[in-house]
């Protein structure tokens, strides 16, 4: 039995409750991160309340809270669960009110929510054997670069592709490849450069995303931030996918087709290899 947090208390998961009138329950208005832990201490706890705090303001929400408070609160979840790896939920919705569409005249404070989950995040299996995904149009909102808790579409394809065989999707718009169902993607051309998007609204600032390109230019690796078609995934040397519970994944094979014979390559293998020696240094 977990215990989790509801809006200024710590309690058993069963005995956790929010009003049926949370814009968040009623409108997806809510956004959220997810912070890693490892070895009982968060990974990039500092960036990722820096991203809470931009969805808040693409929002309109207002911040009434700071840093030391989330970060106690985090801490406190760890410690009542004896959490030692895996990853902590926040979620911050708009609060309760009557249902309405406009929410300019409301006057309650947010409801804030965390909980824990405990993951396998350094000896993930997948890391090692790599991952096959489908491809799929990209269907969201045209602001995926805030971390709201409108997840249906990525929810439905992830699932329906798990379903057909695949681990994962990664979704395209106009033939260029976008992001995967909750992670940042990547390839590996034949000069050995890697290729990612460019940040834009169309895609989430990744905090993995970031943390990893700044170990690529530590190996002196040459990063290009620019959409890639679906023909470039499928020539590619390399691809993989980063994000906060996943650290650096390997992908192995889109659609049946086998990417980089089929297991994973050099580049992605020093990355999270580069990436967890840092980050698991810093925590």
């Amino acid at each position: 039995m977990r215990i989790v947090y509801v809006n200024g208390h710590f309690v058993p998961e069963d005995e956790a409750k929010i009003s049926v009138f949370d814009r968040g329950f009623l409108f997806a208005d809510a956004i959220y991160e997810v912070t890693s832990v490892a070895d009982g201490k968060m990974i990039d706890f500092e960036a990722h309340m820096a991203r809470l705090k931009r969805s808040m303001r693409e929002l309109d929400f207002e911040i009434s809270f700071d840093n030391y408070e989330l970060r106690s609160l985090h801490q406190e979840i760890i410690d009542q669960n004896d959490l030692a790896e895996g990853v902590i939920y926040l979620q911050v919705t708009r609060g309760a009110a009557d249902r309405d569409f406009n929410f300019s005249e409301m006057t309650g404070s947010a409801s804030v929510v965390l909980f824990s989950q405990v993951k396998k995040l350094v000896e993930n299996p997948s890391a090692k054997i790599g991952a096959s995904v489908q491809l799929v149009e990209d269907k969201r909102w045209l602001r995926a670069d805030i971390k709201t808790v409108q997840l249906l579409y990525s929810s439905l394809v992830k699932t329906r592709a798990i379903k057909a065989g695949f681990d994962d999707v990664w979704m395209h718009r106009d033939g260029l490849i976008t992001e995967g169902s909750s992670s940042n993607v990547y390839i590996v051309n034949d000069q050995s450069e890697i290729i990612t998007h460019q940040l834009n609204d169309t895609v989430l600032h990744g905090i993995t995303r970031r943390a990893v390109l700044a170990v690529a230019e530590s190996l002196q690796m040459k990063v290009i931030e620019r959409a890639f078609s679906i023909e470039e995934l499928l020539s590619a040397k390399e691809a993989f996918a980063t994000s906060a519970s996943g650290f650096v994944n390997p992908v192995v094979n889109v659609e049946n087709h086998a990417i980089g014979g089929g297991a994973p390559g050099p580049v992605s293998t020093a990355l999270r290899n580069e990436y967890m020696r840092t980050s698991m240094k810093m925590v």
